[in-house]
């Protein structure tokens, strides 16, 4: 979809007799991207009228919103998903002596088979939805102002920032009482690679949005 800002420009340089070559040498000229100029000019057809002719618009913004919020649904999945197949893994290397009885162990099968099932179907179909969505922002560079994915973007990475700090909290609070043991500390592990890693992705990907919305050619 078009930005907005770009439209608005376009609508009031073709209606003062601007010619659409003129318009694009001056969007260019100011930093916006090619492909984002061909789009915002593509919103009105080029034919002989007093005033701007819009072109029926395809409501693109459902749809966007949609696959963009299922992207970031899977993501949740996979992360719990492994996280939970990884705690589970850690409870046997590492058993509880506190611990014991027939419902613990079917506890931590289910546990097992849960985090397998999760992380088997959730992470074709994310990855899949990932590259789908990167391919269409390069082809559509307006995609990368996307406000929704922006606001999914700063809201994953207010959790992942929020998990590595209340992780990083708990294990000192647990150092500090002496109960510190390498279960404890294998599982912290396991939340901190996790969360770390969904943190360093998205906030290197808000950085080259960010960028992009300053350097934009």
């Amino acid at each position: 979809m078009a930005d907005k800002t770009l439209v608005e420009f376009v609508k009031e340089s073709l209606q003062q007799g601007q010619s659409r070559e003129a318009i694009h040498g001056a969007l260019t000229q100011a930093g916006w991207r090619k492909g984002e100029v061909d789009a915002a000019l593509a919103v009105y057809t080029d034919i002989g009228f007093p005033v701007a002719v819009p072109r029926p618009q395809p409501y693109l913004s459902a749809r966007q919103a949609f696959l963009y919020l299922l992207f970031f649904i899977l993501l949740g999945i996979v992360s719990f998903s492994l996280g939970s197949l990884l705690f589970a893994l850690v409870d046997y290397a590492f058993p509880d002596k506190a611990e014991a009885g027939g419902y613990i162990y079917r506890y931590r099968d289910a546990q097992v088979r849960s985090g397998i099932s999760g992380v088997l179907v959730a992470t074709p179909i994310f990855l899949w939805l990932g590259y789908m969505l990167r391919g269409a922002r390069e082809r559509s560079p307006e995609l990368q102002r996307s406000r929704i994915r922006k606001w999914l973007t700063y809201l994953s990475l207010v959790i992942a920032g929020c998990t590595l700090l209340g992780d990083a909290t708990s294990l000192v609070y647990n150092f500090l009482g002496g109960d510190l043991t390498t279960r404890f500390i294998l599982k912290s592990l396991v939340v901190a690679v996790i969360a770390g890693a969904i943190f360093t992705y998205f906030i290197s990907d808000a950085e080259k949005g960010d960028q992009g919305d300053v350097d934009a050619k």
